[in-house]
C-alpha cells in the first residue's frame, strides 16, 4: 500500500528532476554563441553541443526504462540523478568543443535514466483519478525549467561566463540527489526477475547513432548511407523485438493498442516540429537582432512561460474531456504559429516574434499534458516503466530529429562555416525553411492525434 508520504516524496523528487533537466537544456541554448567564440566552432559543430545530449538520452532511454521495470524505478532514478549532476559539473571544465560535446553526451546518459523513470514513478504512485492533475503539474515543472532557463542562461552567460551555467545546474542537481536519497522510500519493480534484452538494446542504440550522424553528414553520400543504415537498423530492431520472448520494447503495444500507438506518434511528430525552435530563435536574436544573451533570454521566456501556466489546466481538463480533442486543438495552434515563424526575417519586430512564441507555448501546453495522460492511461500497471520510457523516447527522438532537420538546413545552405555577418542571409534562409518543414509535420500530427480514438 502506497502511503500519502510516499506519494508526496515521489511527487517532490520527480517534479524537481523534471524541472532541472529542461533548465539545463534551455539555458545552454543562450550560451551557444559564447561557446562558439571561445572554441571557434562552426554552425554544425555548435549544433552537436545540443544534439549530443539528446542523442545519448534517446539511445539509452528505452533500455533504462526496461531495466527500471526489472530492477526498480527508484534505483535507476537515483543513479541517473547522480550521473547527471556529476557530468554537469565536469562540463564546466571542458577544454575544447570536442570535449564539451563528449561530456554533454555523458550528461545525456544520466538524463536518460531520469526520463525513463520519473513519469513511471508518478503514474505508479497516484491513482487514475488523480493522474492527469499530477502529470499536468509535472509537465508544468518541465516548462517552468524551460521558462527560467533562457533568463538564467542569459544572465549567467553575460555576467559570469557560459561555464557558470553548468556549475549552477550541478549545484541544483546535488540538492535533488539529497532530496531523493532522503525522502523517496518506495520502490516499484513490477517486472522483477524478467530477462533484459541486450541484443535489442544494442541494435536500437547503434541505429539511432547512425541516423543522427547521417543528418550531420548530408548532403554528402556518407550521410545518405548512414541514414540508410540507421533506418535499416530500426527495421531490424522491430523484427527482433517481435520475435524475442522478453522484448526491450513491446511492439504489440503499438499494433494492438491504438491509443498508445497514435498518442506516441503524435508526440514524436510534435517534438520533431517544435524542439529546435528555441535553438534557432536564440541564434536569430543574438546574431540577426544583435541582442546580448540577457535580453535574448527575456524574449525566449515567452514560450515556456505559457506552457508552465496552462499545462496543469490542460492536464485537469483531460481528466474530464477526451484527451484527443484537447491535444489536437493544441497541435493545430502550434501548426499555425510555426507557419508564421517561417516568414520571420531581419525586419520582423520583437513584439510580433514574442506574440508568436506566446501562442506557440499555449498550443504546446494544450497538447502535452493530455497526450501524456492518454499514453499512461492506455497501458496496464506493470508496463508503466516501458510506457513512460517509450513516451520519453518519442520526445527525445523528436528533439533529435528536430535538430537533425536544422543541421541538414545548415549543411545545405551554409556548409561548415561559422555564423558570421556574410552568412547571416544563409542562416535566415535555413531557419525559414526549417520552420516551414516543421509546420508541415504538424499537419500530419493533427491527423495522428485525432486518429487515436477515445481513451475513456
Amino acid at each position: 500500500m502506497i502511503t500519502l508520504d510516499d506519494r508526496k516524496a515521489a511527487f517532490a523528487a520527480c517534479t524537481a528532476a523534471s524541472f532541472l533537466t529542461p533548465l539545463m537544456a534551455s539555458s545552454v541554448n543562450l550560451a551557444l554563441p559564447a561557446i562558439s567564440r571561445e572554441f571557434s566552432m562552426d554552425a554544425l559543430s555548435l549544433s552537436w553541443v545540443a544534439t549530443s545530449f539528446l542523442l545519448a538520452a534517446a539511445m539509452f532511454l528505452v533500455p533504462f526504462g526496461r531495466l527500471a521495470d526489472i530492477y526498480g524505478r527508484k534505483r535507476i532514478f537515483v543513479y541517473g540523478m547522480i550521473l547527471f549532476t556529476l557530468f554537469s559539473f565536469l562540463c564546466g571544465f571542458a577544454l575544447s568543443g570536442s570535449m564539451l560535446i563528449a561530456l554533454r553526451a555523458l550528461q545525456g546518459l544520466g538524463a536518460a535514466m531520469i526520463f525513463a523513470t520519473s513519469m513511471a514513478i508518478l503514474t505508479s504512485a497516484y491513482p487514475a483519478a488523480e493522474r492527469g492533475k499530477v502529470l499536468g503539474f509535472n509537465v508544468a515543472a518541465v516548462y517552468t525549467g524551460l521558462s527560467i532557463g533562457p533568463f538564467v542562461g542569459g544572465m549567467l552567460t553575460q555576467f559570469l561566463g557560459w561555464r557558470s551555467i553548468f556549475y549552477a545546474n550541478a549545484g541544483i542537481g546535488l540538492l535533488v540527489c539529497i532530496l531523493v536519497l532522503w525522502k523517496l522510500k518506495s520502490e516499484w519493480a513490477e517486472s522483477q526477475g524478467e530477462r533484459f534484452d541486450i541484443t535489442g538494446s544494442l541494435i536500437y542504440t547503434i541505429s539511432l547513432t547512425f541516423l543522427m550522424i547521417g543528418f550531420s553528414k548530408l548532403p554528402g553520400i556518407t550521410g545518405a548511407w548512414a541514414i540508410l543504415a540507421g533506418v535499416g537498423g530500426l527495421v531490424g530492431f522491430v523484427a527482433w523485438e517481435r520475435k524475442t520472448s522478453k522484448p526491450l520494447l513491446d511492439i504489440s503495444l503499438f499494433a494492438k493498442n491504438v491509443v498508445f500507438g497514435f498518442s506516441n506518434l503524435a508526440a514524436l511528430i510534435n517534438y520533431s516540429a517544435t524542439s529546435a525552435v528555441t535553438f534557432l530563435i536564440s541564434l536569430y536574436l543574438q546574431y540577426i537582432k544583435g541582442l546580448d544573451p540577457q535580453h535574448a533570454g527575456f524574449i525566449l521566456v515567452a514560450q515556456p512561460l505559457m506552457m508552465a501556466i496552462f499545462s496543469p489546466l490542460a492536464g485537469r481538463l483531460s481528466d474530464s474531456v477526451e484527451p484527443r480533442i484537447v491535444a489536437s486543438i493544441g497541435m493545430g495552434i502550434i501548426c499555425v504559429m510555426l507557419a508564421l515563424l517561417a516568414f520571420v526575417g531581419s525586419e520582423t519586430s520583437l513584439a510580433l516574434l514574442t506574440a508568436y512564441l506566446l501562442l506557440l507555448g499555449f498550443g504546446f501546453a494544450l497538447f502535452s499534458s493530455p497526450n501524456t495522460n492518454a499514453v499512461m492511461s492506455s497501458v496496464e500497471r506493470r508496463r508503466y516503466g516501458v510506457a513512460s520510457a517509450t513516451l520519453g523516447t518519442m520526445r527525445l527522438t523528436g528533439q533529435m530529429l528536430s535538430m537533425g532537420i536544422v543541421m541538414l538546413m545548415f549543411a545545405v545552405t551554409m556548409g561548415n562555416t561559422r555564423i558570421t555577418p556574410e552568412y547571416y542571409a544563409a542562416f535566415l534562409q535555413s531557419m525559414q525553411i526549417a520552420f516551414f518543414v516543421f509546420s508541415v509535420l504538424c499537419v500530419i500530427g493533427i491527423f495522428a492525434s485525432l486518429a487515436r480514438g477515445r481513451v475513456r
